[in-house]
């Protein structure tokens, strides 16, 4: 047994229909109260996107680069990626463009909840990656931490993954915008969001980690990523 899914056994919570429902619906009234909630974010996510992960699942076994994530189940956070590596990187490679987003966005990948609720290791997995990798695409997108970048992450990834929570966080995370905030995001950002979301590739199966030193730019054009305004 591979340590990811010893790990999941001890943390996984189990649960009946009626248990998951309940989770479910708590979860995202309190999501909805507060944002800032991560912890009812996670369960909400859990409990609602198996038929997603399922999917999700199926296209990593597709392709060789999402095999080799399924066999290898890499982590990401600071025990896994050697953070002071990444600074020593070119300007114009993937990996000096993540350690950046997380510098200027204060961020550590330590802060991800471990999966309780899923039943599946497998299924359990992939929900893991998809949080682990959540500010990989950030970085690709370019786009900031702040509820405006959020809500257009979450449009992308929504339309990516299938994940129920992304699109909750995309519609009710709209509502929580500055009116001026509001006026560019029905302007600019959602349709970029939209048209994103529409045509990149899958990146559950994108291997992030083996693409530090890859030129950032080729690397965006490999998953069919254009920045907005041509950035």
């Amino acid at each position: 047994m591979d340590e990811f899914t010893k790990e999941f056994h001890r943390n996984r919570i189990q649960v009946s229909d009626i248990q998951r429902l309940i989770l479910s619906a708590g979860s995202s009234v309190a999501a909805l109260i507060d944002p800032r909630r991560h912890d009812m974010i996670a369960c909400l996510g859990e409990t609602t996107g198996q038929e997603a992960l399922v999917k999700m699942l199926h296209y990593m076994r597709s392709t060789e680069e999402g095999q080799q994530i399924l066999r290898e189940k890499p982590r990401i956070n600071t025990r896994t990626v050697n953070m002071d590596a990444l600074k020593t990187y070119p300007e114009h490679t993937f990996g000096y463009a993540y350690i950046k987003f997380m510098e200027d966005n204060n961020i550590t990948p330590d802060s991800r909840m471990e999966v309780r609720f899923l039943d599946d290791p497998e299924l359990a997995y992939v929900m893991a990656r998809y949080r682990e990798t959540h500010d990989m695409v950030h970085a690709i997108l370019d786009m900031p931490t702040n509820m405006l970048g959020e809500v257009t992450v979450k449009w992308v990834e929504a339309l990516n993954t299938g994940l129920p929570m992304c699109y909750g966080g995309a519609v009710f995370g709209a509502f929580r915008l500055r009116p001026k905030q509001r006026q560019n995001y029905l302007r600019q950002y959602l349709p970029w969001a939209l048209r994103t979301g529409n045509r990149i590739k899958p990146l559950i199966s994108v291997y992030w980690e083996k693409r530090w030193d890859q030129d950032v730019s080729e690397l965006r054009k490999e998953l069919n990523i254009e920045l907005m305004n041509g950035k």
